[in-house]
């Protein structure tokens, strides 16, 4: 579900504002209070009167903001930006992105002076310029740890922190996470700093109160209040999503800065909001506690993260391919690929078992990359595997998540025709040999098997799923095939089976992934 970004942005839950602000004006702080040493204990919750009866609506959030304000800072951003920079903001921030020009009379003499001076900004011969971004963050030590989003300190030539006594403090970084958008901070002061701790995310229920703290638009200490609207967002912004989403209102700037719970521990850090006008509408997302607390520990300890990995490619068990798979009920992660020499691989695991379990835990597809790289590198994991009908226990060695490798460039190739194609209309593409011509065409490597998308009808059931000219299918129900004629004789027997939908197993840019086609014909063009 992605929409063009801009950060402040389009209409999906991808207009997400990574929230820093950005310009050339200094922070703003708050008053000039007295800070304390440390942020006092929470105060123990008073019983309900009715076990499990959540707290009523607070008559005042006044001593609680007291309490947390000095822990939340400001923090601000300096880099410098060359011509050209702007274009590799892919978070769509808006970050270090000049002001357009107004809309001016067409001839006007303001129109040409605006219209040279854009030009001359974006000139590649424009001198460097130095940009200003602000965003939040929060002290989890007395000794000046501080935790903020990654995306606020990124390219950062110099990092300051402001307290909520207006005291300026140079920051250094000590280690972020791309995957997590997740950075610890560190600042020397002479004196302990307040500070707050995590508390347990996964104890905070839809419904309960929470407490927000930032510095949107570079308004410092700014304190809002909400409920959890939701719990294990996934707003496709990386492997690891499981958010928290919360109507208190977040805004630009207030990134990085901590979602509170009533005893005053903090349950997620603000990283970003849905939007369709660039102000808060009251849906906002935090990572949780659970999560976070983990890597910034990692971070503090070595300055990096290490994960746990499986070295499986999966995806979510939907009806359509549960019913390719007689797999009822439709649940699990479905196993479209494992890696040569990987953990999976070493425990004999297989393209098309369906993982339903870890460690005894049942699981879905879209959380078993966030749960395993929870594992610690080197302890065994226990995998519930259905396979072919039975459910059978795979123990795993968990392995460490390797660094990302640069691809090499690929040279187009001349196309070429392809030989001995098979059209399956009634699927909406067509199939033809992987023979050296193909190949050719392609790109495709000498190792590749399997038989090769030439075609595919627009509006066609295969369009509809993602596949693509020069796609390969190598697998059908399981079974690899070697030529057009043998995936259409695989399809022919399905049907004639009187089965509901067939799976196929295609090789494409991003990898493997299986791809379920009905055959009843409800959806046949």
């Amino acid at each position: 579900m992605r929409l063009p970004v801009h950060l402040l942005c389009a209409s999906s839950l991808s207009c997400l504002l990574l929230a820093g602000v950005s310009g050339s004006a200094s922070a703003w702080a708050a008053g000039s209070a007295a800070v304390p040493a440390s942020v006092p204990a929470p105060a123990p919750a008073a019983p309900s009167a009715v076990a499990g009866v959540a707290r009523g609506v607070p008559d005042s959030f006044a001593d609680l903001a007291a309490r947390l304000l000095p822990a939340v800072v400001n923090v601000s951003t300096t880099q410098t930006v060359k011509s050209g920079d702007d274009d590799d903001d892919e978070d769509g921030d808006g970050e270090d992105q000049l002001p357009q020009m107004p809309n001016f009379p067409q001839g006007s003499p303001f129109e040409k002076f605006f219209h040279d001076f854009m030009n001359r900004q974006n000139s590649p011969d424009a001198p460097p310029r130095r940009m200003q971004a602000l965003g939040s963050g929060f002290i989890i030590d007395p000794a000046g740890y501080i935790v903020t989003n990654n995306h606020v300190i990124r390219h950062a030539d110099k990092i300051t922190v402001t307290l909520q006594d207006n005291t300026v403090l140079t920051a250094r970084a000590v280690g972020h996470d791309d995957r997590t958008d997740l950075a610890l901070l560190k600042v020397d002061s002479k004196k302990p700093l307040p500070a707050v701790h995590f508390g347990d995310s996964d104890k905070r229920r839809v419904g309960d109160w929470v407490l927000a703290i930032g510095n949107p638009f570079g308004l410092s200490g700014t304190v809002t209040a909400g409920i959890i609207s939701s719990r294990g967002r996934n707003i496709d912004q990386g492997p690891y999503d499981d958010f928290i989403q919360t109507d208190a209102p977040i805004n630009k700037g207030n990134s990085g800065g901590p979602l509170f719970d009533m005893d005053g521990n903090v349950i997620g850090v603000n990283t970003a909001i849905y939007s369709p006008s660039g102000g808060s509408v009251g849906i906002g997302f935090s990572i949780p506690a659970s999560e976070a607390q983990g890597i910034i520990e990692q971070l503090r300890k070595t300055g990096k993260v290490s994960r746990g990995w499986l070295g499986v490619r999966i995806q979510n068990v939907t009806q359509d391919i549960a019913d390719g798979l007689n797999l009822t009920p439709a649940r699990g992660a479905l196993v479209a690929g494992v890696e040569k020499d990987g953990p999976a691989a070493k425990a004999k695991l297989q393209t098309g078992d369906v993982i339903q379990s870890l460690d005894g835990h049942p699981i879905e597809g879209k959380a078993l990359p966030r749960l395993s790289a929870q594992l610690p590198v080197g302890t065994v994991a226990h995998l519930g595997v259905w396979r072919h009908g039975k459910t059978i226990d795979v123990p795993v060695t968990i392995g460490a998540l390797p660094e990302p490798a640069a691809e090499p460039e690929k040279k187009p190739a001349p196309a070429t025709k392809s030989s001995a194609e098979v059209s399956l209309s009634t699927l909406g593409f067509a199939v033809g040999a992987l023979d050296a011509a193909a190949r050719q065409k392609y790109n495709l490597p000498a190792a590749q098997k399997g038989v090769v998308v030439t075609s595919v009808k627009d509006g066609g059931l295969a369009s509809d799923r993602g596949l693509k000219e020069g796609d390969v299918v190598t697998e059908v129900q399981q079974a690899e095939v070697t030529s057009p004629a043998d995936l259409k004789k695989r399809i022919e027997a399905a049907q004639k089976a009187k089965k509901k939908s067939i799976l196929l197993l295609v090789h494409d840019a991003d990898g493997l992934r299986w791809v379920p086609f009905p055959l009843t014909g409800d959806d046949t063009p």
